[in-house]
Protein backbone atom coordinates (compact mmCIF):
# COMPACT_ATOMS: atom_id res chain seq x y z
CA UNK A 1 0.00 0.00 0.00
CA UNK A 2 1.39 3.39 -0.97
CA UNK A 3 1.39 6.20 1.51
CA UNK A 4 2.30 9.86 1.36
CA UNK A 5 2.86 11.99 -1.69
CA UNK A 6 4.49 10.75 -4.85
CA UNK A 7 8.27 11.05 -4.52
CA UNK A 8 9.65 10.22 -7.92
CA UNK A 9 12.29 12.16 -9.82
CA UNK A 10 11.58 15.62 -11.16
CA UNK A 11 11.33 14.28 -14.71
CA UNK A 12 8.75 11.69 -13.57
CA UNK A 13 6.72 14.35 -11.81
CA UNK A 14 6.86 16.55 -14.89
CA UNK A 15 5.56 13.77 -17.13
CA UNK A 16 2.73 13.02 -14.71
CA UNK A 17 1.67 16.66 -14.39
CA UNK A 18 0.82 16.96 -18.10
CA UNK A 19 -2.95 16.59 -18.10
CA UNK A 20 -4.07 13.52 -20.10
CA UNK A 21 -7.17 13.21 -22.26
CA UNK A 22 -10.33 12.62 -20.17
CA UNK A 23 -13.48 10.71 -21.09
CA UNK A 24 -16.74 11.60 -19.37
CA UNK A 25 -19.14 8.65 -19.38
CA UNK A 26 -22.80 9.49 -18.70
CA UNK A 27 -25.13 6.53 -18.26
CA UNK A 28 -28.82 7.28 -18.62
CA UNK A 29 -32.25 5.65 -18.77
CA UNK A 30 -35.49 7.64 -19.11
CA UNK A 31 -33.91 10.81 -17.73
CA UNK A 32 -35.62 13.33 -20.00
CA UNK A 33 -36.26 15.61 -17.00
CA UNK A 34 -32.60 15.64 -15.99
CA UNK A 35 -30.23 14.73 -18.83
CA UNK A 36 -29.77 18.25 -20.18
CA UNK A 37 -28.62 19.56 -16.80
CA UNK A 38 -26.19 16.64 -16.48
CA UNK A 39 -24.61 17.35 -19.89
CA UNK A 40 -24.54 21.11 -19.35
CA UNK A 41 -22.72 20.62 -16.04
CA UNK A 42 -19.94 18.81 -17.94
CA UNK A 43 -19.81 21.33 -20.79
CA UNK A 44 -19.59 24.10 -18.20
CA UNK A 45 -16.46 22.68 -16.56
CA UNK A 46 -13.29 24.76 -16.59
CA UNK A 47 -11.61 22.17 -18.77
CA UNK A 48 -10.42 22.48 -22.38
CA UNK A 49 -12.78 20.92 -24.93
CA UNK A 50 -9.79 19.50 -26.80
CA UNK A 51 -8.76 17.54 -23.72
CA UNK A 52 -12.02 15.71 -23.06
CA UNK A 53 -14.84 13.81 -24.71
CA UNK A 54 -18.41 13.19 -23.52
CA UNK A 55 -20.05 9.83 -24.19
CA UNK A 56 -23.70 9.29 -23.25
CA UNK A 57 -24.80 5.66 -23.17
CA UNK A 58 -28.59 5.40 -23.35
CA UNK A 59 -29.78 2.12 -21.85
CA UNK A 60 -32.91 1.74 -23.99
CA UNK A 61 -34.84 4.84 -22.92
CA UNK A 62 -38.49 4.99 -23.97
CA UNK A 63 -38.87 8.72 -23.37
CA UNK A 64 -37.29 11.76 -25.11
CA UNK A 65 -33.83 11.22 -23.61
CA UNK A 66 -32.07 10.32 -26.93
CA UNK A 67 -33.68 13.29 -28.69
CA UNK A 68 -32.50 15.67 -25.99
CA UNK A 69 -28.96 14.25 -26.01
CA UNK A 70 -28.70 14.73 -29.78
CA UNK A 71 -29.19 18.47 -29.27
CA UNK A 72 -25.64 18.54 -27.91
CA UNK A 73 -23.99 16.82 -30.88
CA UNK A 74 -21.17 16.97 -31.97
CA UNK A 75 -19.94 17.96 -28.50
CA UNK A 76 -21.51 14.77 -27.17
CA UNK A 77 -21.43 11.27 -28.61
CA UNK A 78 -24.58 9.18 -28.10
CA UNK A 79 -24.46 5.39 -27.80
CA UNK A 80 -27.84 3.64 -27.83
CA UNK A 81 -28.47 0.07 -26.67
CA UNK A 82 -31.35 -2.12 -25.59
CA UNK A 83 -32.27 -1.92 -21.90
CA UNK A 84 -30.06 -4.14 -19.77
CA UNK A 85 -29.15 -2.20 -16.65
CA UNK A 86 -26.15 -0.32 -15.31
CA UNK A 87 -23.50 -3.01 -15.81
CA UNK A 88 -24.47 -3.57 -19.43
CA UNK A 89 -24.36 0.20 -20.03
CA UNK A 90 -20.86 0.38 -18.56
CA UNK A 91 -19.73 -2.60 -20.64
CA UNK A 92 -20.99 -0.92 -23.81
CA UNK A 93 -19.43 2.47 -23.11
CA UNK A 94 -16.12 1.89 -21.30
CA UNK A 95 -14.40 0.30 -24.34
CA UNK A 96 -15.48 3.36 -26.37
CA UNK A 97 -13.70 5.76 -24.02
CA UNK A 98 -10.48 7.12 -25.54
CA UNK A 99 -9.25 8.92 -22.44
CA UNK A 100 -6.53 7.87 -20.02
CA UNK A 101 -8.95 9.00 -17.31
CA UNK A 102 -12.66 8.09 -17.17
CA UNK A 103 -15.08 10.15 -15.05
CA UNK A 104 -18.58 8.74 -14.51
CA UNK A 105 -21.87 10.64 -14.20
CA UNK A 106 -25.43 9.36 -13.86
CA UNK A 107 -27.89 11.04 -16.20
CA UNK A 108 -30.05 12.25 -13.31
CA UNK A 109 -27.17 13.90 -11.39
CA UNK A 110 -24.97 16.89 -12.17
CA UNK A 111 -21.51 18.21 -11.35
CA UNK A 112 -20.38 21.35 -9.58
CA UNK A 113 -17.87 23.66 -11.32
CA UNK A 114 -14.26 22.62 -10.90
CA UNK A 115 -14.99 18.88 -10.63
CA UNK A 116 -13.19 17.69 -13.74
CA UNK A 117 -10.03 19.70 -13.18
CA UNK A 118 -9.81 18.62 -9.51
CA UNK A 119 -10.10 14.87 -10.16
CA UNK A 120 -7.82 14.99 -13.20
CA UNK A 121 -5.16 16.84 -11.18
CA UNK A 122 -5.45 14.29 -8.35
CA UNK A 123 -4.78 11.44 -10.75
CA UNK A 124 -2.03 13.08 -12.77
CA UNK A 125 -0.11 14.16 -9.66
CA UNK A 126 0.56 10.57 -8.53
CA UNK A 127 0.84 7.45 -10.66
CA UNK A 128 -0.08 5.14 -7.75
CA UNK A 129 -3.55 6.67 -7.43
CA UNK A 130 -6.05 4.89 -9.63
CA UNK A 131 -9.40 6.03 -8.23
CA UNK A 132 -10.60 9.42 -6.95
CA UNK A 133 -13.84 10.25 -5.13
CA UNK A 134 -15.15 13.33 -3.36
CA UNK A 135 -17.93 14.87 -1.27
CA UNK A 136 -21.56 14.76 -2.38
CA UNK A 137 -24.73 16.83 -2.02
CA UNK A 138 -28.04 14.98 -2.03
CA UNK A 139 -30.87 17.00 -3.56
CA UNK A 140 -34.43 16.12 -2.50
CA UNK A 141 -37.64 17.01 -4.38
CA UNK A 142 -38.72 19.38 -1.58
CA UNK A 143 -35.60 21.51 -2.02
CA UNK A 144 -33.59 20.04 0.85
CA UNK A 145 -29.85 19.77 0.23
CA UNK A 146 -27.86 17.34 2.38
CA UNK A 147 -24.09 17.68 1.93
CA UNK A 148 -21.57 15.11 3.13
CA UNK A 149 -17.86 15.99 3.19
CA UNK A 150 -15.04 13.78 4.30
CA UNK A 151 -13.51 15.10 7.49
CA UNK A 152 -10.34 13.09 7.34
CA UNK A 153 -9.58 10.98 4.34
CA UNK A 154 -6.44 8.91 4.54
CA UNK A 155 -5.26 7.51 1.28
CA UNK A 156 -6.02 3.81 1.30
CA UNK A 157 -6.06 0.55 -0.59
CA UNK A 158 -7.96 -2.57 0.38
CA UNK A 159 -5.03 -4.97 0.28
CA UNK A 160 -4.65 -4.76 4.09
CA UNK A 161 -7.17 -4.76 6.94
CA UNK A 162 -6.83 -1.06 7.83
CA UNK A 163 -7.31 -0.08 4.21
CA UNK A 164 -10.39 -2.30 3.92
CA UNK A 165 -11.92 -0.72 7.04
CA UNK A 166 -11.20 2.76 5.69
CA UNK A 167 -12.82 1.81 2.39
CA UNK A 168 -16.06 0.39 3.77
CA UNK A 169 -16.71 3.55 5.81
CA UNK A 170 -15.92 5.88 2.91
CA UNK A 171 -17.43 4.14 -0.09
CA UNK A 172 -20.39 6.56 -0.13
CA UNK A 173 -17.88 9.05 -1.59
CA UNK A 174 -17.20 6.71 -4.53
CA UNK A 175 -20.62 6.19 -6.18
CA UNK A 176 -21.17 6.58 -9.92
CA UNK A 177 -21.25 10.37 -10.20
CA UNK A 178 -18.31 10.68 -7.79
CA UNK A 179 -15.90 8.06 -9.14
CA UNK A 180 -13.09 8.81 -11.58
CA UNK A 181 -10.70 6.06 -12.69
CA UNK A 182 -7.41 5.76 -14.39
CA UNK A 183 -8.41 3.88 -17.57
CA UNK A 184 -5.83 1.13 -17.07
CA UNK A 185 -7.60 0.14 -13.82
CA UNK A 186 -10.89 -0.30 -15.68
CA UNK A 187 -9.09 -2.43 -18.25
CA UNK A 188 -7.70 -4.63 -15.48
CA UNK A 189 -11.14 -5.02 -13.90
CA UNK A 190 -12.60 -6.01 -17.26
CA UNK A 191 -16.20 -7.06 -17.93
CA UNK A 192 -18.76 -6.08 -15.30
CA UNK A 193 -21.22 -8.93 -14.56
CA UNK A 194 -24.49 -7.88 -16.17
CA UNK A 195 -26.57 -9.37 -13.38
CA UNK A 196 -25.76 -6.06 -11.62
CA UNK A 197 -28.55 -4.03 -13.17
CA UNK A 198 -27.61 -1.47 -10.53
CA UNK A 199 -24.79 -1.46 -7.93
CA UNK A 200 -22.39 -2.01 -10.84
CA UNK A 201 -20.61 1.13 -9.68
CA UNK A 202 -19.85 -0.54 -6.32
CA UNK A 203 -18.40 -3.54 -8.14
CA UNK A 204 -16.09 -1.21 -10.08
CA UNK A 205 -14.97 1.01 -7.24
CA UNK A 206 -14.43 -1.94 -4.88
CA UNK A 207 -12.13 -3.70 -7.32
CA UNK A 208 -10.57 -0.33 -8.15
CA UNK A 209 -9.68 0.02 -4.47
CA UNK A 210 -8.04 -3.39 -4.61
CA UNK A 211 -5.94 -2.61 -7.68
CA UNK A 212 -4.79 0.95 -6.89
CA UNK A 213 -4.63 3.61 -4.20
CA UNK A 214 -7.80 5.60 -3.54
CA UNK A 215 -7.95 9.30 -2.75
CA UNK A 216 -11.11 11.14 -1.66
CA UNK A 217 -11.27 14.92 -2.08
CA UNK A 218 -13.12 16.89 0.57
CA UNK A 219 -15.07 19.17 -1.77
CA UNK A 220 -18.63 18.31 -2.83
CA UNK A 221 -18.44 18.15 -6.62
CA UNK A 222 -21.61 16.10 -7.29
CA UNK A 223 -25.29 16.88 -6.86
CA UNK A 224 -26.99 13.52 -6.36
CA UNK A 225 -30.69 13.70 -7.13
CA UNK A 226 -33.04 11.67 -4.92
CA UNK A 227 -36.25 10.85 -6.82
CA UNK A 228 -38.80 8.11 -7.34
CA UNK A 229 -37.08 6.56 -10.40
CA UNK A 230 -33.67 6.15 -8.76
CA UNK A 231 -33.20 2.39 -8.49
CA UNK A 232 -30.61 2.71 -5.76
CA UNK A 233 -33.08 4.43 -3.45
CA UNK A 234 -35.65 2.39 -1.53
CA UNK A 235 -37.28 5.23 0.43
CA UNK A 236 -40.98 5.08 -0.33
CA UNK A 237 -40.48 2.13 -2.69
CA UNK A 238 -42.05 -0.47 -0.42
CA UNK A 239 -41.15 -4.12 -0.04
CA UNK A 240 -40.74 -4.65 -3.78
CA UNK A 241 -37.92 -2.09 -3.95
CA UNK A 242 -36.31 -3.49 -0.80
CA UNK A 243 -36.44 -7.03 -2.14
CA UNK A 244 -34.97 -5.96 -5.48
CA UNK A 245 -32.07 -4.20 -3.78
CA UNK A 246 -31.52 -7.10 -1.38
CA UNK A 247 -31.19 -9.52 -4.29
CA UNK A 248 -28.72 -7.27 -6.11
CA UNK A 249 -26.61 -6.80 -2.96
CA UNK A 250 -26.53 -10.55 -2.37
CA UNK A 251 -25.37 -11.02 -5.97
CA UNK A 252 -22.77 -8.28 -5.54
CA UNK A 253 -21.36 -9.97 -2.43
CA UNK A 254 -21.09 -13.29 -4.26
CA UNK A 255 -19.38 -11.75 -7.29
CA UNK A 256 -16.93 -9.79 -5.17
CA UNK A 257 -16.06 -12.88 -3.16
CA UNK A 258 -15.27 -14.72 -6.40
CA UNK A 259 -13.06 -11.87 -7.60
CA UNK A 260 -11.28 -11.54 -4.28
CA UNK A 261 -10.49 -15.26 -4.35
CA UNK A 262 -9.33 -15.12 -7.97
CA UNK A 263 -7.06 -12.15 -7.24
CA UNK A 264 -5.60 -13.71 -4.08
CA UNK A 265 -6.89 -11.21 -1.52
CA UNK A 266 -6.37 -12.42 2.05
CA UNK A 267 -9.56 -13.96 3.48
CA UNK A 268 -9.55 -11.69 6.53
CA UNK A 269 -9.32 -8.56 4.39
CA UNK A 270 -11.95 -9.80 1.94
CA UNK A 271 -14.38 -10.48 4.77
CA UNK A 272 -14.09 -6.93 6.07
CA UNK A 273 -15.47 -5.70 2.73
CA UNK A 274 -18.01 -8.49 2.33
CA UNK A 275 -19.40 -8.09 5.86
CA UNK A 276 -20.64 -4.62 4.94
CA UNK A 277 -22.41 -5.71 1.74
CA UNK A 278 -23.83 -8.90 3.26
CA UNK A 279 -25.11 -7.11 6.36
CA UNK A 280 -26.90 -4.50 4.25
CA UNK A 281 -28.50 -7.28 2.22
CA UNK A 282 -29.51 -9.13 5.40
CA UNK A 283 -31.14 -6.02 6.89
CA UNK A 284 -33.23 -5.57 3.75
CA UNK A 285 -34.27 -9.22 3.85
CA UNK A 286 -35.37 -8.79 7.47
CA UNK A 287 -37.47 -5.79 6.48
CA UNK A 288 -39.52 -7.76 3.94
CA UNK A 289 -39.73 -11.15 5.69
CA UNK A 290 -41.05 -12.16 9.11
CA UNK A 291 -37.81 -13.57 10.56
CA UNK A 292 -36.97 -14.54 14.14
CA UNK A 293 -36.22 -11.61 16.49
CA UNK A 294 -32.70 -12.83 17.27
CA UNK A 295 -31.78 -12.41 13.60
CA UNK A 296 -32.78 -8.76 13.74
CA UNK A 297 -30.76 -8.09 16.87
CA UNK A 298 -27.72 -9.88 15.47
CA UNK A 299 -27.80 -7.99 12.16
CA UNK A 300 -28.43 -4.61 13.81
CA UNK A 301 -25.53 -5.00 16.22
CA UNK A 302 -23.23 -6.15 13.44
CA UNK A 303 -24.22 -3.17 11.31
CA UNK A 304 -23.64 -0.81 14.23
CA UNK A 305 -20.17 -2.27 14.83
CA UNK A 306 -19.26 -1.84 11.15
CA UNK A 307 -20.37 1.79 10.98
CA UNK A 308 -19.35 2.85 14.50
CA UNK A 309 -16.34 0.72 15.31
CA UNK A 310 -15.07 3.19 17.92
CA UNK A 311 -18.43 3.94 19.57
CA UNK A 312 -18.22 4.69 23.29
CA UNK A 313 -19.83 2.46 25.91
CA UNK A 314 -22.84 4.80 26.48
CA UNK A 315 -23.57 4.67 22.74
CA UNK A 316 -23.54 0.88 22.79
CA UNK A 317 -25.82 0.85 25.83
CA UNK A 318 -28.33 3.14 24.11
CA UNK A 319 -28.19 1.07 20.93
CA UNK A 320 -28.86 -2.10 22.91
CA UNK A 321 -31.82 -0.52 24.75
CA UNK A 322 -33.27 0.72 21.46
CA UNK A 323 -33.31 -2.88 20.22
CA UNK A 324 -35.52 -4.20 23.05
CA UNK A 325 -38.65 -4.22 20.81
CA UNK A 326 -36.65 -6.23 18.26
CA UNK A 327 -36.13 -8.92 20.88
CA UNK A 328 -39.82 -9.85 20.85
CA UNK A 329 -41.21 -8.72 17.48
CA UNK A 330 -40.82 -10.55 14.16
CA UNK A 331 -38.41 -8.64 11.95
CA UNK A 332 -40.86 -7.19 9.42
CA UNK A 333 -43.18 -6.00 12.20
CA UNK A 334 -40.28 -4.39 14.05
CA UNK A 335 -39.09 -2.43 11.02
CA UNK A 336 -42.60 -1.26 10.17
CA UNK A 337 -42.96 -0.01 13.73
CA UNK A 338 -39.57 1.70 13.57
CA UNK A 339 -40.38 3.46 10.29
CA UNK A 340 -43.65 4.68 11.75
CA UNK A 341 -41.95 6.09 14.82
CA UNK A 342 -39.22 7.70 12.70
CA UNK A 343 -41.85 9.60 10.67
CA UNK A 344 -43.37 11.10 13.81
CA UNK A 345 -42.50 14.79 14.03
CA UNK A 346 -42.48 14.92 17.83
CA UNK A 347 -40.14 11.95 18.00
CA UNK A 348 -37.73 13.50 15.49
CA UNK A 349 -37.68 16.77 17.39
CA UNK A 350 -37.12 15.08 20.75
CA UNK A 351 -34.47 12.75 19.34
CA UNK A 352 -32.58 15.61 17.74
CA UNK A 353 -32.62 17.63 20.96
CA UNK A 354 -31.86 15.03 23.63
CA UNK A 355 -30.60 11.86 21.95
CA UNK A 356 -29.08 12.72 18.57
CA UNK A 357 -28.01 9.86 16.35
CA UNK A 358 -24.33 8.99 16.52
CA UNK A 359 -22.60 10.49 13.49
CA UNK A 360 -19.59 8.90 11.76
CA UNK A 361 -16.40 10.51 13.00
CA UNK A 362 -14.97 10.89 9.48
CA UNK A 363 -17.91 12.80 7.96
CA UNK A 364 -19.13 16.40 8.17
CA UNK A 365 -22.83 16.79 7.34
CA UNK A 366 -24.72 19.94 6.46
CA UNK A 367 -28.37 20.55 5.64
CA UNK A 368 -29.92 23.47 3.81
CA UNK A 369 -33.13 24.38 2.02
CA UNK A 370 -32.83 25.99 -1.40
CA UNK A 371 -35.60 27.46 -3.51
Amino acid sequence: MSSGAYSGTSSQVSSLSARPFVSVLIDTYNHERFIEQAIESVLGQDFPDAEREIIVVDDGSTDRTPELVRKFEPCVRLLRKSNGGQASAFNAAIPECKGEIVAFLDGDDWWAPGKLRAVADALTSDSAVGLVGHGVTQVWPDGQHHTELIREGPRFRITIADGAKAFRLRKSFLGTSRMTFRKEILREIGHVPEALTFEADEYLFTLGGLLADVVILRESFTFYRVHEQNLFQITGGGDQARRRKQQILATLARLLREEFTRRGLATQVAQIILDSVQTEAELLELMVNQEFPWKTVRAELRNYRINHENAATPDWIFKTISLLPACILPSRTYYRLRRGVARNGLYRKARGKWLPFLQPAHVDRYRATRH
